[in-house]
């Protein structure tokens, strides 16, 4: 059987049986690389427009049909299968993709071998050339894969420092630091590697460029914490976050974090992104999360596709979030939980509540609403094409502060809340990933849900809030059956940014009201 391997990871080429295929056209290897990552069949007018979409239908089939004949030329008649309307690589040729390999380690959990397979970025410094539609695919493409790369990385950097590995800590720190180098919080880990690794100077100049780059790209300086380190040394903490532990189901490993203790469980479902890790990163959020857990135990995690839970090559449903807040109840031990969903967690929240109402106790929602998108009979959300253009935005700003104005506008103009948001966004997920996740949200709808949950229920939603309007809130609110409405001051959507008093205040004394 003929063996190719297509590398994709770096500047990519094409190797048969080990000999590397000197390809006569730039199109021609874009082309080829296409087709591996599709894995089946693609049509062959989907291919004529991508790679020439200025030219006339019949201009872009003919040269697609003169490219294919120079391929077969130069791979063999064996590589392809080509018909009328579809073309792929063929079955009968032992095809290997080094993308393809990194993706089956980051499922299984090889994460180590995973950060060895990944060897740069999908496609790195490669374009066709006048080909938007191909260069916008790798670029989301290539943004999914890194996103894997930086979990895969972060993974190891733990495991090899808990195991005492202090030189592959550091090995693996640099690379985190090189993928995302305004990142104070990679910076702290290799500078923490290396003091441990007994690297002191190599540690001074990590921080010394560290300074460099958040003081030019960013305007701020290192936070404290970064500085307490070659003061006092590697064991200096940022802050007293819980371990994070992992439970997998499905195939799925979720991370998940338990901290506090008290009468009752508490878990917290945020919007769209979160990471249990760089979440305890910002003061406030750290100061509202220190709040709820001492009114209960609290139970942090990330839901499938994004923070430090595995990546998914779909993109998860509530029904999917709601069977993830099962996985991790029965893992921490929980029996009875009041659920927290905040945003777009809240529908997953709804949906468990009615599922499961013996397990819970109560059910809090923050700025949620029952449905993504808005309709004639729901016009408590963005229309559809109101949705599209944020969504547009919020996928072309992501790597920097990308939406904080809407979603935090007292925190805003802080640089160290907007090199935080940022840094958070870029280790989460991906613009790809987020873009299918955030659509997957836009046609979310547990209306039919919502007098079906049994549990006593507090919405609190900000007056001023523009990611989701008040009245959805009321909507929530004026359904479900045992719930009660609280209009709060202030525009920020974020729980805790803003005044955090009264959000805490309702939240203590809807607790005390359960019976325990």
């Amino acid at each position: 059987m003929v063996r190719f391997s297509v590398r994709t990871l770096g500047f990519p080429e094409i190797r048969r049986d080990d000999q590397l295929c000197r390809l006569p056209l730039r199109k021609g290897l874009a082309l080829l690389v296409h087709l591996a990552a599709a894995q089946g069949p693609v049509a062959r007018d989907v291919v004529a427009t991508m790679f020439w979409p200025d030219s006339p239908e019949e201009v872009a089939r003919a040269r697609l049909r003169r490219l294919l004949h120079r391929l077969q030329a130069t791979l063999g008649d064996d590589c392809l299968v080509i018909d009328r309307t579809t073309m792929r690589w063929s079955p009968a040729v032992a095809l290997e993709v080094d993308s393809a390999l990194f993706e089956a380690a980051c499922d299984r959990g090889a994460f180590a071998l995973a950060c060895r397979l990944y060897t740069g970025d999908f496609l790195d410094g490669f374009t066709p050339g006048d080909c938007p539609q191909f260069d916008e695919w790798a670029f989301f493409r290539r943004e999914a894969l890194r996103g894997r790369a930086v979990q895969a990385l972060e993974r190891v950097v733990q495991d090899a420092s808990a195991a005492g590995d202090h030189a592959a800590a550091v090995a693996h720190a640099r690379r985190l630091v090189a993928l995302d180098p305004l990142s104070e919080v990679y910076g702290r880990a290799l500078i923490s590697s290396l003091l441990l690794a007994g690297d002191r100077s190599a540690a001074e100049r990590q921080l010394d460029a560290l300074t460099l780059r958040l003081r030019d790209e960013l305007g701020v300086a290192p936070e404290s914490a970064t500085l307490a380190l070659l003061k006092h040394g590697a064991t200096a903490e940022h802050e007293r976050a819980p371990p994070t532990r992992y439970v997998g189901k499905g195939g799925i490993h979720l991370a998940y974090q338990t901290y506090g203790s008290g009468p009752l469980d508490i878990l917290l479902l945020p919007g769209f992104v979160s990471h249990v890790e760089r979440i305890w990163e910002e003061p406030r959020s750290r100061a509202f999360l220190a709040a709820l857990a001492a009114m209960g135990r609290l139970i942090l995690f990330d839901r499938r596709g994004v923070g430090l839970s595995d990546r998914v090559g779909f993109s998860p449903g509530v029904e999917a979030t709601a069977r993830d807040i099962e996985t991790v109840l029965d893992a921490a031990g929980s029996r009875r939980i009041v659920l927290l969903g905040a945003s777009e967690g809240g529908p997953a929240c709804i949906t468990f509540a009615a599922q499961h109402p013996d397990r819970v106790a109560g059910l809090i929602l923050f700025a949620s609403l029952a449905k993504g998108s808005a309709t004639a009979d729901y016009p408590h959300a963005l229309q559809a094409g109101q949705y599209a253009r944020w969504l547009q935005q919020l996928v072309a700003g992501w790597g920097g502060p990308a939406g904080i104005e809407t979603f935090a506008p007292s925190l805003a103009a802080d640089p160290q809340a907007r090199a935080w948001w940022a840094g958070l966004l870029r280790a989460a997920s991906s613009p790809g990933a987020i873009k299918g996740l955030l659509e997957a949200l836009r046609d979310t709808d547990v209306r039919h849900l919502l007098g079906r949950v049994t549990a006593p229920t507090l919405v609190l939603h900000r007056r001023g809030d523009r990611a989701v309007l008040i009245e959805a809130g009321r909507h929530l609110a004026s359904h479900i059956p045992q719930a009660r409405f609280v209009a709060l001051d202030g525009a920020d959507h974020w729980v805790f940014a803003g005044d955090q008093a009264p959000v805490l205040t309702g939240i203590a004394a809807f607790l005390s009201d359960l019976p325990h």
